[in-house]
């Protein structure tokens, strides 16, 4: 055998051994079996209000009823579980995430691709996925390995064989950016340096094209291209590919049944996505009224990231939540997300956590509350305008008999108090148990 082949499987093995120890005792209930769930209040998704005194059968890792107390016919070996003071919701969802990334306020995103291994990375990831699952966020979207490759599949893969606890995962692999426009450089580093790239870089139709039937070879379930980025010498935010590039993306992607997420904080670079026939847009910070009613009459969903806005003012232009006023980044995200709210955009509940905390992504979900949604439809956000863009609306995101039970228990009524989010007593994931009130 080869040294390299070798040691590249030493290493493999050294990281999966790591990868185990690593991580807490942890220990899931078999999806196999039947549950009884006794909250306090349910409420499936689909209603204005909570339910008091309904519970919800679990058979067989689906939801197999929901109701009233007194109309549960459980089998004689359900297990039943009490969950006083509660509501029971369907899990949460996060659609725009990013596992290999940590907060940079604690490494910057250069040094992360630059200095940080992708084996240290993926051991940092899979210990984000069970913080995201354990806050009652049971599905992601992962836009971007931001530099450590096809990193991503494996931690699904990870994920859906029970290796580690995590949420159900869609990834989108190395996402794809022009040549030159994205990092670690060129700016700021000599001209001779060859660097390791956050994304796949490419110029040109036949380029595009290949970069994206590679991602989805290995395993994308979406396509990520960004549509503009601050690659010119005055810093700003500007396109960085052209129509027909975006165009043969789209067209490649959807022949290949793949949906197409595109990076853009301009307007010029989301009416590009729009033409381009995209089917989500994320940030779209500068958009402007007339861009998010291009945006709804073409059924392209937004996912805003609001607390990437806040966290970016935090850690570069000293913004402190409740003591200063909201940046600038701030304002342009809030009239953004009021635009969309306006036009009746499709609004998405997507973070972009990994700029800030992983298993804190109900930040996303308040601030959108905050911003002019009700609770009501910041929580629909976060679960059944999630499904129905992930094109899972008939198996996630509501508590109807034959859904996936993907189901949280909050203490309190989030519809009352949003905050209730915060505070997750149950986590049930394809009907296994993740966690209960008598085990934190």
């Amino acid at each position: 055998m080869p040294v390299a082949v070798s040691k590249l499987i030493r290493d493999a093995a050294f990281c999966c051994a790591l990868l185990l120890s690593a991580l807490p005792a942890f220990a899931a209930s078999a999806t196999h079996g039947d549950w009884l769930l006794l909250p306090a209040n349910v409420w499936t998704g689909d209603d204005d209000a909570v339910h008091a005194g309904w519970a919800v059968l679990v058979h067989d890792g689906a939801i197999a009823a929901v109701g009233p107390v007194s109309t549960m016919r459980p089998p004689a070996n359900a297990q039943r579980i009490d969950l006083p003071g509660t509501t029971l919701l369907p899990g949460l969802m996060d659609i725009h995430s990013h596992l290999l990334l940590h907060p940079y306020n604690e490494t910057l995103w250069n040094d992360q691709v630059l200095k940080e291994s992708e084996s240290y990375r993926t051991l940092e990831a899979a210990d984000h996925a069970r913080a995201t699952l354990m806050a009652g966020f049971t599905t992601l979207r992962d836009l971007g390995t931001e530099g450590a490759g096809y990193a991503d599949v494996s931690i699904k893969r990870a994920i859906d064989e029970g290796l580690i606890p995590g949420p159900r995962v869609f990834v989108a692999t190395r996402a794809i950016v022009a040549t030159d426009s994205y990092g670690p450089g060129p700016k700021g580093f000599r001209p001779d340096l060859d660097l390791p790239q956050g994304a796949a870089a490419v110029s040109g139709v036949d380029a595009m094209l290949g970069a994206v039937r590679d991602q989805i070879a290995h395993g994308a379930d979406w396509v990520k291209v960004y549509a503009d980025y601050r690659w010119t010498a005055d810093g700003d935010a500007r396109p960085t590919f052209t129509l027909a590039e975006l165009k043969a993306a789209v067209e490649v992607a959807h022949a290949a049944g793949k949906p197409v997420a595109v990076h853009a904080t301009t307007d010029a670079g989301m009416r590009l996505a729009i033409a381009a026939g995209v089917d989500t847009i994320e940030h779209g910070y500068g958009g402007s009224l007339d861009t998010f009613r291009l945006m709804q009459q073409h059924g392209i969903a937004y996912l805003p990231t609001l607390t990437a806005a806040e966290a970016y003012s935090e850690y570069f232009d000293h913004y402190v939540a409740g003591k200063t006023p909201p940046t600038e980044r701030m304002t342009q995200a809030a009239e953004a997300f009021h635009n969309a709210l306006k036009a009746g955009v499709t609004i998405g509940c997507g973070s972009d956590v990994g700029v800030f905390t992983h298993g804190t992504n109900w930040r996303e979900v308040e601030w959108m509350a905050k911003l002019g949604m009700t609770n009501l439809q910041a929580l629909r956000a976060a679960t059944t305008i999630d499904a129905r863009i992930l094109g899972k609306q008939k198996e996630l995101g509501r508590i109807v008999p034959g859904f996936d039970a993907d189901l949280i228990a909050v203490q309190g009524d989030p519809l009352s108090d949003l905050h209730a989010i915060e505070h997750v007593a149950f986590v049930m994931k394809a009907g296994h148990i993740y966690k209960q009130p008598d085990h934190p």
